[in-house]
């Protein structure tokens, strides 16, 4: 997909107005296939009720930074697995089938966390500060939430497909499309996750609590879901 915009149209043939306007309107059409691939995946509407049960005892302000923090760091991860993703997994010996698996432990383990939360005396609930929102920036709304294991697998084939390309230049146009691509994406997961902490006020403090254990069993199915999937490529 991206290596087919990488030819000598772009380097030798397109030099008047007409196609540079042309090569414009090409890079933005992959651009906006990158941020097709990805957004589904990630899936932020299905990421916001998560974000909205674990920062509902913050302010807004720290609701606001978790989820400009998570953004963020789900940037980071896509970009480092884009250029490294093929390398680290080789490295150290990973399937993508052994990353999926990891992430479905992850996520269950989480949605265990949230369904069955740990009992607190009166006592330590008095003395005891809550957590701080932004505690759950990385884990587990960038990571397996957002930057999990379906986009890790989308970013690192599209970093594979593109160590093929020969060319140094048209090599590092192809990083940059894929990269524009993954922090749009980025901001556009943002937007959602910023927009969502205005539903705290509405469910109040009940809804929320019914809402955190419904998404724990949730994530409990989705991580078991990921499992499954692996447990059924290998049967």
């Amino acid at each position: 997909m991206i290596c087919d915009i990488l030819g000598a149209p772009y380097f030798g043939e397109r030099t008047n107005a007409t196609g540079l306007l042309l090569m414009i309107a090409e890079l933005a059409s992959y651009i906006l296939l990158v941020i097709m691939g990805l957004v589904p995946i990630v899936n932020p509407f299905s990421t916001a009720p998560l974000f909205i049960s674990m920062t509902a005892g913050g302010t807004k302000a720290q609701r606001n930074k978790t989820a400009m923090l998570a953004c963020i760091y789900m940037a980071a991860m896509l970009i480092v697995f884009l250029l490294l993703g093929t390398f680290i997994l080789n490295f150290f010996g990973i399937s993508i089938a052994s990353l999926r698996m990891a992430g479905g432990m992850v996520i269950a383990f989480m949605g265990f966390k949230m369904l069955f939360p740990e009992e607190s005396t009166r006592d330590s609930d008095v003395t005891k500060a809550p957590d701080d929102p932004t505690s759950f920036a990385f884990t587990p709304l960038a990571m397996p939430m957002l930057s999990g294991p379906g986009a890790l697998s989308v970013v690192i084939a599209m970093g594979a497909q593109l160590d093929s390309v020969q060319a140094a230049g048209e090599r590092l146009l192809g990083y940059a499309i894929v990269a524009i691509g993954i922090l749009i994406s980025c901001f556009i997961c943002w937007l959602v996750l910023h927009s969502a902490t205005a539903v705290v006020r509405i469910l109040g403090r009940n809804g929320i609590t019914a809402l955190t254990k419904l998404m724990g069993f949730i994530l409990i199915c989705i991580g078991v879901e990921f499992v499954m999937a692996v447990l059924k490529l290998n049967v």
